[in-house]
């Protein structure tokens, strides 16, 4: 009877252990999105025109916002979306 009672503080102790090895990990922070106008788009990708960067917005190939109303609000593109579309990597769709 002692012999078990013996393995059950050990294995209370390891899930404490472990528990604790878990907690100290670093909390994931997410950074803030850069954004990016569609002219700066086509300034920090040299070779791609901003009518391609609209492009790829209108087909949703890029995480975008639209600030302002209707057609006059301004597009803001998300850096690294636009860079890891263009890299070939997939994207992530904004929460």
């Amino acid at each position: 009877m002692a012999r078990s009672k013996q393995q059950i503080i050990e294995c209370i102790l390891n899930l404490l252990l472990e528990l604790e090895t878990e907690s100290d990990a670093p909390d994931t922070v997410s950074k803030p999105l850069e954004m990016l106008t569609i002219k700066e788009c086509s300034e920090v990708v040299p070779g791609v025109s901003q009518h391609t960067i609209r492009k790829l917005v209108a087909q949703g190939h890029v995480q975008h916002i639209r600030t302002g109303e209707g057609k006059r609000g301004k597009i803001l593109i998300c850096k690294s979306s636009l860079l890891e579309y263009l890299s070939g990597h997939p994207v992530r769709t904004l929460p």
